[in-house]
């Protein structure tokens, strides 16, 4: 059997399970990153941290009477020499073996090192499942030497050992791979040369029990090779030197606050992990997490290793309160760079900018903005482009707001406490880089939809809560008013189409409203909002106390364990944890329980994941409550809200509370000069001493007139600030009216439809003051 390998060349085989145990790379030339889960290696990214290139290399023991599949049997430790140098061993030990894998990225070339050693009468073997280029379904294999390869255009790998390597095979996975010859042999016999064109894997056991294996990428077989053997041959003791010190350089100047050991442990974890998932070849760019949540049951191409524009300006917060202004500057300039003309951001990108998907959320738009305001208060150097960006930016978000095509689930359109809160601290932050008009009109429009925030998403006397015994509460968003806004229903992505009532629907979004400094964590509308998540949301756990995203979510396990397939039931995020331990920070508690509570829900190895299990144990599904689910793992975002909350706790407030927003809020909203009248946000009635503005985003000619259509004149909308058009009708315009009635002509076509604004009777005598 020393010719091509029998079997179909077959489908693209999924990508491997999201329980990661480890992630790590190097600091350096190196454009190499590898995950570990189960004990053994699981995806290998490279050329940039987008890019999976490997399904899994599997382990196996070799034994004269039996063979051993160390991922099946699952009895192995992890450890590193200390929490913020990612060197992992992996030991996988049995009653009559042990196998000792230290995971070693060179950092000097796109090479994985790992050094074996191998106690027991068994001999080492690999099974490995390359994935180059988009699908890996067109792969080619060979054996050269005493080496494996596979290739694909333009991508190739080459597995090479500084032992004699036997059993070497080039297989089609499912047909004639190195599993399928043991399963049906009980060792290894096959011997092909070649599998051509498909879905392959790659076959060998090592002649030697103590040896390092090279996994080396280049853009030929040649190159490839020459990386794999250059790495052998260098010596690996000295390249393991290099990768310490390197590691230890970077994370021995971290500032981290060490509350406990365990405590201490997950923050310099957490901020490796951070590290980790930063892009070499396209600088500064964080993926969200190198893992596919419920990765066995899907080939996607995106996974979580995409950059979100909001994902990473956590990570950049995180680093700038951790002491790492240089991390952080550095995903500014990548979020510049992936501007996109108009402004926005795309919903989330590969490393090198090309959007995966393109949906629209408003915050990720006011993200980058709040994280050059935070360096600019600090007085760190700014990249260049700052000013620009955030022009460009603030310019987006006065056009399109408050609401947005999505909110930060990526669920559904409308008015989220969540988005408007981060998009109004925007624009008050960005007044270092905005001029005359511009930055007057952005400030106004700060303070007004600030002002109007619970007029958007806030309910009172719902039978929620009578049920509750509270006044009111903050609610998820607010649909579109096409929709029905606050008296409509919103449609439960994850949940077969299935729909609620807009003011049943709560989140912890509203808790961004206190931690942005719009409003005080003992307002009572928030503490009672604070109620209603603690009883709607709040889940126990051994663990401690995690929070579901809101109520009657779908994004999740089924409740008898099975994947999310589309659907399924939503289960508690770790993150949003952080989220109430920002809260009892700022109302004046210690939120050292919840940091707690979150480290409970890391991976042996330290890694937070997006979701933990919050039902009943299903063991043979590996789901236990409050541990990690099969969802994405690690999640740089929940790493990045232990790290911000950790260091809150010391400095006595939110990284991203900002002093130009907490200032000019610090006695609750200001009164806007304008109140905008849009199409997204209409008003309703206008109060006593207002000023209407009425808005539109192309010019309009204005046909009003008042009390049913009476003193009807047309007035042309004049240019404001960010390509915006607008109408003002003052106190003194209206005064004596009781409504307005209006409708719009663009050229010589009319809207086709009417409004009315319900004039609020002014005062004998009325004087208006402005702060600011």
């Amino acid at each position: 059997m020393d010719g091509e390998a029998f079997g179909s060349p077959g489908i693209a085989p999924t990508w491997s399970s999201s329980d990661k145990d480890f992630v790590t790379t190097a600091l350096g030339n190196s454009r190499l990153w590898v995950t570990i889960g189960h004990g053994i290696i699981n995806e290998i990214y490279w050329p940039s941290t987008g890019w999976p290139q490997f399904r899994d290399i599997g382990f196996y023991l070799l034994g004269a009477e039996r063979w051993i599949d160390l991922k099946r049997v699952s009895r192995y430790t992890l450890s590193k020499p200390k929490p913020h140098l990612p060197l992992l061993t992996i030991v996988h030990d049995g009653e009559d073996y042990r196998l000792d894998i230290e995971v070693l990225p060179d950092p000097s070339r796109d090479t994985l090192l790992l050094r074996y050693d191998l106690s027991g009468p068994y001999r080492l073997a690999i099974i490995a499942a390359p994935h180059l280029g988009a699908s890996g379904a067109a792969n080619s294999a060979s054996v050269e030497g005493n080496s494996l390869h596979a290739s694909v255009l333009g991508q190739a790998v080459c597995i090479a050992a500084s032992v004699a390597m036997k059993d070497m095979s080039a297989g089609f996975v499912g047909a004639s791979d190195g599993w399928q010859d043991l399963q049906r042999h009980g060792r290894l016999t096959y011997a092909f040369q070649r599998a051509s064109h498909g879905n392959v894997a790659l076959t060998a056991s090592f002649a030697e029990p103590r040896g390092v294996i090279a996994v080396g990428f280049a853009p030929a077989p040649t190159g490839a090779r020459l990386l794999a053997v250059s790495s052998i041959a260098q010596g690996y003791d000295s390249i393991r030197a290099t990768f310490l010190d390197r590691w230890q350089r970077w994370g021995g100047h971290l500032d981290l606050p060490a509350p406990s050991a365990a405590l201490s442990e997950i923050a310099q974890t957490s901020a490796t992990v951070l590290k980790t998932h930063e892009d070499r070849m396209f600088a500064g760019g964080i993926v969200a997490s190198m893992s596919t949540p419920w990765g066995n049951t899907t080939d996607a191409l995106g996974g979580y290793h995409l950059v979100w524009p909001r994902d990473a300006a956590m990570a950049a917060f995180a680093f700038l309160a951790a002491g790492e202004p240089h991390s952080a500057r550095g995903i500014l300039a990548h979020l510049i760079a992936a501007q996109q003309p108009d402004g926005h951001w795309a919903q989330n990108y590969f490393p090198n900018g090309n959007p995966y998907w393109t949906g629209v959320q408003l915050d990720e738009t006011a993200f980058p903005v709040l994280l050059a305001a935070k360096g600019h208060e600090a007085g760190t150097p700014a990249p260049d482009g700052v000013p620009d960006m955030a022009r460009r930016a603030v310019a987006w978000m006065a056009r399109l707001g408050p609401a947005s095509d999505q909110d930060r689930w990526e669920e559904n359109p409308g008015i989220s406490a969540f988005t408007v809160a981060v998009v109004i601290a925007a624009l008050v932050a960005a007044e270092p880089w905005l001029e005359g008009a511009a930055r007057d009109y952005a400030l106004d429009l700060a303070d007004d939809w600030n002002e109007r925030v619970e007029e958007w998403c806030y309910v009172t006397g719902t039978p929620m809560a009578g049920e509750l015994g509270v006044a009111g509460y903050y609610v998820r968003l607010a649909p579109p008013e096409s929709d029905g806004g606050l008296a409509g229903r919103v449609e439960l992505r994850n949940r077969e189409g299935e729909t609620i009532l807009a003011d049943c629907l709560v989140a912890m979004d509203f808790s961004w409203l206190v931690r942005l400094g719009l409003r005080q964590a003992d307002d009572p509308r928030i503490r009672d909002t604070i109620k209603v998540a603690d009883r709607v949301l709040r889940v126990e756990t051994p663990s401690g106390a995690v929070y579901r995203r809101y109520n009657d979510d779908g994004y999740g396990e089924y409740d008898d364990g099975r994947p999310y397939d589309g659907n399924g039931v939503g289960r508690a995020w770790p993150l949003l944890t952080g989220e109430r331990g920002h809260l009892a920070l700022q109302g004046g508690e210690d939120p050292l329980e919840y940091l707690r509570t979150i480290s409970r829900c890391a991976s042996p190895g330290g890694l937070l994941p997006e979701q933990v299990w919050d039902a009943p144990a299903i063991p043979e599904r590996g789901l236990f409550p409050g541990r990690p689910s099969g969802s994405a793992m690690p999640l740089v975002w929940a790493h990045a809200e232990f790290l911000k909350l950790l260091i809150a706790r010391r400095d006595g407030r939110p990284v991203e509370l900002l002093e130009s927003v907490r200032r000019r809020y610090a006695e609750g909203p200001r009164r806007a000069r304008f109140t905008r009248w849009r199409n997204e946000i209409p008003v309703r009635t206008l109060g006593p001493g207002r000023t209407l503005l009425i808005e539109d985003r192309r010019p309009f000619t204005l046909h009003l007139g008042f009390d049913g259509w009476q003193d009807v004149e047309e007035i042309e909308a004049a240019a404001l600030p960010f390509g915006l058009f607008g109408v003002t009708i003052d106190p003194g315009r209206r005064a004596g009216h009781t409504t307005l009635e209006f409708t719009r002509r663009y050229g010589d076509r009319w809207e086709g439809r009417d409004h009315a604004v319900a004039l609020a009777a002014e005062p004998a005598a009325t004087t208006l003051v402005h702060r600011g």
